[in-house]
C-alpha cells in the first residue's frame, strides 16, 4: 500500500558523483517501473503506462513532444512515467490531512514533501484569519468567488492564470469567461518560457510557432539544438534524434553544459540500448557561454554571406528574392566592420575557439536541410528575442524553411501550452479572433491588452489586482523573484487554484484562499454517466484526443470544464445566454464553437476522433506564406550582444534536475549529472572556483545583485563541474529568488533565468564554509 511521505527530507547535504555520459537505457526502465509502482502501485498504475501516448489513450501530462505516426507500446519516457505515477496515485489528501496541518505549519514543507502527499479530493477554503484549510461545497466555493469578483471596482482587478496542461476545451471557455467577465488579464506559463519564440517567430515568419514536423527531423541534414537538455527536459526527442542520425543526419549541440542525454542515448526499446553501447547522437559539441549564441550565429549569417561573395551559390537567393523582406539591410550590417575584430568579439562573447566555429560552419556549409531547435537556454535572456530573429535568419540564407527537413523547432515544455494559445489563452489576442469570439457568444470581447504574468506580480504588489484564479500550475513556485512574488500574493483579497496536488502556491495565499480539486488526464471523465474526451496541441501543432482511463479517487473532484462552467454561473448569473451547462455535459458542443471561431479547426469533432488527430495550417510550412506586416518573411537587423558577469562574478542559469517535470519535484537526484540526495548544489568550472576561492563541497550564499538591491539563496553546496568558463547552474525553484522581477527579456517581458550575474558568499548556515566573499560592485541599472 502506497504511504504518503510523512518527514520532510533534509535537503542540505546532498551527495556528489561523476556526471554520465549516456542518458536512458536500463536504469530509466527500472526507475519508471519503480516509480508507478511506489505511487499508483502495479495493478492501477501499469495499465496507466499503457495507456499514455496512444491513440486511444489519454496525452502524457508532461512535456509537448509530439508522438511519432507509429508508436511503440512503450510510447513514453521515465519522466512520463513519475507524471503519471503522480497524477495516478492512490494517495489523498482530504479534509482529515488540512485538519492536521495548519497552513503555517505546511508553508515550511518543501515543495517535494507536499507533492508527495497525493491527490486533492475535496474543495478546501481558508477563511481570513483562519489557521487551517477546511470543507467547503462547489456552490459555496463558487459564491465565494463570485462575490469577490462582483466587488471590485474594475474587472481588471482580477487575473486568471492558465497552466500549460489545460485543454483546449476548458482553456477555450476559461477565455471566454475571462472576456465576459471584461477583463484580458490572462498571464499564462507560456509568459515564462517560450513567449521570446512567439514573439521573434511572430514578427520574422508571421506565426509564433514551430514550422516542422517529425518527419522533417529524420530527414534533416544537419539538426543543431541549442540551450536544450531533452534527456530531462523532453527525453523523448532523443528517439527522434537517433532515427535522425540513422538515416544520415548530423547534430552539433550549443550549451554550456554537457548533457548525457545528447551525448549518448540507450534506447530501452531495442537491443542496442538496453544491452549494448547505444547511439551517439552529438557530432559537435560546443560549450558556448551563457547568452551566447546571438554572437555565434551572427557571425554564422557573416561568414555565410562572406563565403557567397567569394563563391556564388552558398545562399539561396531566388529564395531570398521571392519570399522574404529586409535582406538588403540584413546583409549590410553584417559588411560592416572588420571581419578579424568581429571575430574576436564572437571568441569573447561565446567562449568558443575560431576552429570551433569553423568546425561549425563547414557543418553548415554541407548540409542542404538545417533545422534549430531550442529551448529555454535561448529565450530566458534580456536579448532572446534578437537571438531567435537571427536563427530566423540564418535559416532563411539559405531557404531551409517551408521545405521538407528544415526549419524552426522552438520545444515547448508543457503539454498543452501551445493549445491554450490557441484557444485564446493571451493578454493580447488579436482583432480577428476577438472579432470572431463575439460574433459568436453576441458580446463585445474588451479590446485594451491584459496583463502578462510579470506585469501581473507587479498588480498584485501594487495592489491593482486583488483577485488571482490559476487554472493549473505552481505560480508561486514558477515566478521570479520569489519573496516579491510571494508577498505579492499574499496582498491579494482571495487566491483560487485548480488543482490535482498540493504545492506551494496553497500556503501563500491571499486573505482568503479556495483550493479546487480537478481532474487530470488520467482520470475518467463522465459527467452524467456519459465519458467525455478533450484535446490537446503538441509542440509540432497536431491536435488530438485524450481519454482518461482510471476512476478518479473521489466524487468531490471536478474537471476544468465542468469548474469553469460552474464559475460562469455563478459569476455572469441568468442574464448570460452562453450554455455553460450544455457545454459541461458535452463538449463536442464546445468543439463546435471553437471551429468557428479558431482558424484551423474546421470539421473539429470528426476530425478530433480520427486515430492521431490532425495537423493544424501553417502557411510558412505548407506554401512558403509568410502573415507577417510586410507579407514575406523578414530579415532582421540584431546587434550582438550577451551578458556581462564583471570581475568576480558568474553568470548563473537556472535548470531542472532529472528528478523534476517543471516546479514538481519527483524526487531528490540527478543521476545524469551525479547528483544524490539535494538539491541545494550549485555547478561552477573548476577553474572559476579555483579563481574565486570556491572550495568543492564547501557552502555558499549566492546573491544577485540589482538596482534595487540584493537577492539571497542561502546554503547551497559547491559542485565542481564541467561547466562553460564564466558560467555556473542551480536548480530552480530554489533560485528563482535571485531573479529580479524588472530583468525581463526585450520585447516578450519573460524573466531572465538564464541569465543572473551572482557574486558567493559565505554561508550563512554555517561556519564550514570555505568562501572569499567578493566585493559588491555597482548595482546595474533596471531597464
Amino acid at each position: 500500500m502506497s504511504r504518503a511521505q510523512e518527514t520532510d527530507p533534509a535537503q542540505d547535504a546532498p551527495t556528489v558523483h561523476p556526471p554520465k555520459d549516456h542518458a536512458v537505457g536500463m536504469p530509466a526502465v527500472l526507475n519508471s517501473v519503480r516509480v508507478v509502482g511506489s505511487q499508483a502501485g502495479i495493478k492501477r498504475g501499469l495499465p496507466l503506462l499503457r495507456k499514455v501516448n496512444q491513440t486511444d489513450g489519454f496525452d502524457c501530462p508532461g512535456c509537448a513532444w509530439p508522438e511519432p505516426l507509429h508508436r511503440h507500446p512503450a510510447e513514453f519516457c521515465e519522466n512520463g512515467a513519475k507524471a503519471v505515477a503522480e497524477e495516478g496515485t492512490r494517495l489523498r489528501v482530504g479534509p482529515d490531512f488540512f485538519a492536521a496541518h495548519p497552513v503555517a505549519d505546511l508553508a515550511d514543507k518543501s515543495g517535494y514533501w507536499l507533492g508527495q502527499q497525493g491527490r486533492l479530493t475535496e474543495p478546501v477554503y481558508l477563511a481570513e484569519g483562519a489557521t487551517h484549510y477546511t470543507p467547503v461545497t462547489w456552490d459555496d466555493a463558487f459564491s465565494l468567488i463570485a462575490g469577490e469578483l462582483t466587488a471590485l471596482d474594475s474587472p481588471d482587478e482580477a487575473a486568471f492564470y492558465t497552466s500549460g496542461r489545460t485543454s483546449n476545451e476548458a482553456a477555450f471557455l476559461y477565455q471566454l469567461f475571462a472576456r465576459k467577465f471584461g477583463t484580458s488579464n490572462l498571464p499564462d506559463c507560456s509568459n515564462m518560457c517560450h513567449e521570446s519564440s512567439g514573439s521573434a517567430l511572430a514578427e520574422t515568419i508571421g506565426i509564433g510557432k514551430g514550422s516542422v514536423l517529425l518527419d522533417d527531423l529524420y530527414q534533416a541534414d544537419l539538426i543543431i539544438v541549442a540551450g536544450q537538455n531533452p534527456g530531462t527536459n523532453h527525453p523523448r526527442m532523443l528517439t527522434a534524434l537517433e532515427k535522425a542520425k540513422r538515416a544520415g543526419g548530423r547534430i552539433a549541440t550549443l550549451n554550456p553544459l554537457p548533457e548525457a542525454g545528447l551525448q549518448r542515448f540507450k534506447n530501452p526499446q531495442t537491443a542496442r540500448g538496453l544491452a549494448g553501447r547505444g547511439t551517439d547522437l552529438t557530432d559537435l559539441f560546443l560549450q558556448i557561454k551563457v547568452g551566447g549564441d546571438l554572437a555565434l550565429f551572427s557571425l554564422l549569417n557573416r561568414m555565410l554571406l562572406r563565403a557567397e561573395a567569394d563563391a556564388p551559390g552558398v545562399i539561396d537567393r531566388d529564395f531570398i528574392d521571392r519570399y522574404t523582406h529586409g535582406f538588403d539591410a540584413f546583409a549590410a550590417h553584417h559588411a560592416d566592420g572588420d571581419d578579424e575584430a568581429v571575430l574576436a568579439e564572437a571568441v569573447r562573447r561565446t567562449g568558443l575557439s575560431p576552429v570551433e566555429i569553423e568546425r561549425l560552419f563547414t557543418m553548415v556549409l554541407a548540409a542542404d536541410k538545417i533545422v534549430v531547435c531550442w529551448a529555454m537556454g535561448l529565450t530566458q535572456h534580456r536579448h532572446a528575442v534578437p537571438t531567435i530573429r537571427e536563427i530566423v535568419s540564418f535559416l532563411l540564407l539559405r531557404g531551409n524553411i517551408g521545405r521538407p527537413g528544415a526549419g524552426v523547432c522552438p520545444v515547448r515544455g508543457h503539454s498543452n501550452v501551445q493549445g491554450d494559445r490557441t484557444m485564446g489563452i493571451w493578454e493580447r489576442m488579436p482583432d480577428r479572433f476577438l472579432d470572431a469570439l463575439g460574433t459568436e457568444f453576441g458580446f463585445a470581447p474588451p479590446r485594451r491588452h491584459g496583463l502578462d504574468t510579470v506585469d501581473t506580480i507587479r498588480a498584485m504588489r501594487d495592489r491593482r489586482v486583488k483577485v488571482f484564479f490559476a487554472m493549473g500550475g505552481n505560480f508561486v513556485s514558477a515566478s521570479p523573484d520569489t519573496t516579491t512574488t510571494e508577498d505579492a500574493m499574499r496582498g491579494c483579497r482571495l487566491t483560487v487554484h485548480v488543482s490535482t496536488k498540493l504545492n506551494r502556491s496553497h500556503v501563500v495565499t491571499g486573505a482568503r484562499a479556495l483550493i479546487l480539486p480537478a481532474l487530470g488526464r488520467t482520470d475518467v471523465d463522465a459527467p452524467g454517466g456519459r465519458e467525455q474526451f478533450v484535446t490537446v496541441e503538441d509542440s509540432m501543432g497536431i491536435v488530438h484526443s485524450s481519454h482518461g482511463r482510471v476512476a478518479p479517487l473521489s466524487p468531490h473532484m471536478r474537471s476544468e470544464v465542468a469548474i469553469v462552467a460552474g464559475l460562469a454561473r455563478a459569476v455572469l448569473g441568468d442574464a448570460d445566454d452562453v450554455p455553460w451547462e450544455d457545454f459541461a455535459a458535452d463538449y463536442d458542443r464546445i468543439r463546435d464553437r471553437i471551429e468557428r471561431v479558431v482558424p484551423g479547426f474546421a470539421d473539429y469533432n470528426a476530425r478530433a476522433r480520427v486515430p492521431g488527430g490532425f495537423a493544424l495550417p501553417h502557411a510558412p510550412r505548407d506554401e512558403r506564406a509568410f502573415p507577417t506586416a510586410t507579407g514575406k518573411a523578414n530579415f532582421t537587423v540584431n546587434p550582438v550582444t550577451s551578458p556581462e558577469a564583471g570581475p568576480g562574478r558568474l553568470l548563473l542559469q537556472t535548470l531542472r534536475s532529472h528528478d523534476q517535470f517543471n516546479t514538481t519535484i519527483y524526487g531528490l537526484n540527478d543521476r545524469y549529472r551525479g547528483i544524490h540526495d539535494g538539491r541545494r548544489v550549485v555547478l561552477v568550472n573548476p577553474d572559476d572556483a579555483a579563481e574565486l576561492g570556491l572550495a568543492d563541497g564547501a557552502y555558499c550564499d549566492l546573491v544577485s545583485e540589482w538596482s534595487d538591491g540584493d537577492r539571497r539563496a542561502p546554503h547551497f553546496k559547491i559542485v565542481h563541474y564541467p561547466t562553460a568558463r564564466g558560467c555556473a547552474a542551480a536548480y530552480y525553484p530554489e533560485t528563482n529568488v535571485l531573479v529580479p522581477l524588472d530583468s525581463v527579456a526585450e520585447f516578450s517581458n519573460t524573466p531572465t533565468s538564464k541569465s543572473i550575474v551572482v557574486r558567493f558568499e559565505p554561508d550563512s548556515a554555517s561556519e564550514a564554509a570555505a568562501v572569499a566573499p567578493a566585493a559588491p560592485l555597482p548595482a546595474p541599472s533596471s531597464p
